[in-house]
């Protein structure tokens, strides 16, 4: 069971690091939002409802990004369940994988309870069983 990838390319700019030149661990968090946001959003109708919203997350740092990296971040469904999916998000710079990002996040509707994925959003997510 897979999704198609997306990519989401990110250049790092003073703003997102520490006095050192390194990119801030949260940041991360921040850059991996806009990515499966973007992904996200072009690609699922919410029909009136809140949407997918962050269940949990992971993050495992290998090597430090810096000032001025130019990368991409490759978002993949990994999961999907009747209200939720988990997703991988890699950040890549030149072939090599800096940090991992993985998380679940839960579908929800305008009631703020937890709602069925839609066959047509798993569709639309490019998501195969």
């Amino acid at each position: 069971m897979s999704s198609k990838p997306h990519i989401f390319p990110f250049s790092i700019a003073y703003a997102d690091t520490d006095a050192g030149g390194i990119v801030y661990h949260a940041r991360y968090i921040e850059m991996a939002e806009r990515a499966r946001m973007l992904w996200l959003n072009n690609k699922v109708p919410t029909n009136g409802d809140v949407g997918f919203v962050i269940r949990e997350l992971h993050m495992k740092y290998k090597k430090p990004l810096k000032l001025a990296d130019e990368f991409v971040i490759e978002s993949i469904l990994t999961d999907v369940g009747n209200a939720s999916l988990k997703v991988e998000q890699k950040f890549i710079k030149d072939g090599e994988v800096h940090a991992i990002m993985t998380g679940s996040a839960a579908y929800i509707g305008a009631d703020l309870k937890p709602k069925k994925i839609s066959d047509e959003m798993l569709d639309a997510l490019e998501w195969t069983k």
